[in-house]
């Protein structure tokens, strides 16, 4: 045995009893998270880390040398990963010019009735889409008893949620109050933001409405074909977040359950503020699940709430897409935010590619950013994705369960996060890193056990 620790030994201890502190934090995270092969993997790294904590305190001839090197090298891989490094000359921001006809995207063309006079039009213009909708319509269908996630009680109880929003729909069209508040738009925009993470948002941010944000044309049932005619100046984006343990046993039934849990809780909210704006005598309208103007994404990241990923879906700074939006458009004079550009999430987005990987429908291009229309996008292959949809009977949501930034909002969590954020190295660690722990195509989780118990009966 060592008789003594010189200062080499000393901090050889430090640098490992705070590398054991960190791990068994990670550990107990993982098995909180009910991460069985992260908890394996942390579990192996704090025996390993054990037995390298012990060296300054055995006596044998290379020791020092050793702890040396251990040390060198720990150093030097922090100061490469924590070193400040971005390099995005060749990250392009995505750009936005083009209206969307809502009549284009999936919700819409599945609606049409075979033969009526809107599935008529619709395929005489576009021809090209007739064949491939036709199929899909073969399909089992989203919510379907013979998809091959069914089960009565989740697929019923998210059926009833969408059925309530259906109900809420009907009331979105308010009329506001004849007397008209003069409300300073610092004050009131602070006042609505707090309103709205006190009804349970996570994030909300304001934004001029532009016209690519709004569709066209609408496409859905109550106003198929007609020209979208919104002439609000402002938007308000919401967030709600979805549990992490529903969304991580998609494509299961848990995922569609929560899905449609948050569109009625953020479209409650969005309702709910838009009837108080109504009240200050200010015209305002919710947009919520199955009844938009306006695509929901864009506002939320020209309001500042997240960067648009490979996946196509909103990238928020703590819980990346497992997030729900609502809109609620206004003529109330409000304080913009600041548009999000975050250039590291979208380097992160071009290497990782975790997406496109795991996509059971192989909808999610593996491609660099392209041209459409002159837009500079990724874009996800609608048909592709509805159609797994239509065969699995829910919304899927895989991508959105092996997104790298899904992990839940906590300490080790976020330190990935910041750090990701810091450095393009850190950014190229981090990724081999959640392969390593996490799979680089992990395989569905169980539905939580409180669902479970009621699924099994």
């Amino acid at each position: 045995m060592n008789e003594g620790l010189d200062i080499v030994d000393i901090v050889f201890v430090i640098i490992f009893s705070f590398l054991f502190i960190f791990t068994s934090v990670s550990l107990l995270v993982s098995v909180l998270e009910k991460e069985i092969r992260a908890s394996k993997i942390f579990l192996s790294i704090i025996f390993l880390n054990t037995l390298l904590f012990l060296i300054p305190f055995l006596d044998f001839p290379i020791q020092n040398t050793i702890e040396y090197i251990l040390i060198g090298i720990l150093l030097i891989c922090s100061i490469i990963l924590l070193f400040p490094y971005n390099y995005y000359k060749q990250i392009k921001n995505f750009s936005f010019n083009n209206k969307i006809d809502e009549r284009d995207i999936m919700f819409s063309r599945i609606e049409l009735k075979t033969n009526s006079e809107n599935f008529v039009n619709y395929y005489r213009d576009k021809p090209e889409k007739l064949k491939i909708d036709n199929e899909i319509r073969k399909n089992p269908g989203l919510c379907s008893p013979n998809s091959k996630y069914y089960n009565p009680i989740t697929f019923n109880l998210a059926e009833n949620n969408f059925r309530i929003i259906e109900d809420l729909a009907k009331h979105l069209q308010m009329q506001a109050s004849e007397v008209k508040q003069e409300i300073s738009p610092d004050k009131i925009s602070k006042l609505l933001k707090d309103k709205i993470l006190k009804l349970g948002a996570i994030d909300c941010g304001n934004t001029e409405l532009k016209d690519y944000h709004k569709y066209s044309f609408h496409g859905r049932k109550h106003n198929y074909g007609e020209k979208v005619n919104l002439t609000h100046k402002y938007a308000i984006a919401l967030t709600v977040e979805m549990n992490h343990e529903m969304v991580a046993a998609a494509p299961a039934g848990s995922t569609l359950l929560e899905s449609s849990r948050q569109y009625l809780r953020s479209g409650t909210i969005a309702f709910e503020l838009a009837k108080f704006i109504n009240s200050l005598g200010y015209d305002a309208l919710a947009h919520i699940d199955g009844n938009y103007s306006v695509i929901c994404p864009l506002v939320a990241k020209d309001a500042g709430l997240g960067e648009i990923g490979r996946m196509g879906l909103l990238m928020t700074p703590k819980l990346g897409p497992r997030v729900r939006i609502a809109v609620i458009t206004t003529d109330l004079p409000l304080i913009p935010d600041t548009p999000c550009y975050e250039p590291s999430v979208i380097d992160f987005c071009n290497i990782c590619k975790k997406c496109a990987y795991t996509c059971p429908g192989k909808a999610i291009s593996s491609n660099d950013m392209i041209k459409i229309k002159g837009d500079l996008r990724w874009q996800i292959n609608q048909e592709k994705c509805y159609n797994y949809w239509t065969v699995c009977g829910t919304d899927c949501g895989r991508c959105m369960a092996i997104c790298p930034f899904s992990h839940p909002d906590n300490f080790i969590h976020n330190i990935v996060r910041k750090g990701i954020k810091n450095s393009m190295i850190f950014r190229r660690f981090a990724l081999k890193m959640d392969d390593f722990i996490y799979g680089r195509k992990p395989n569905p989780k169980r539905e939580p056990d409180k669902l479970n118990k009621y699924l099994n009966k």
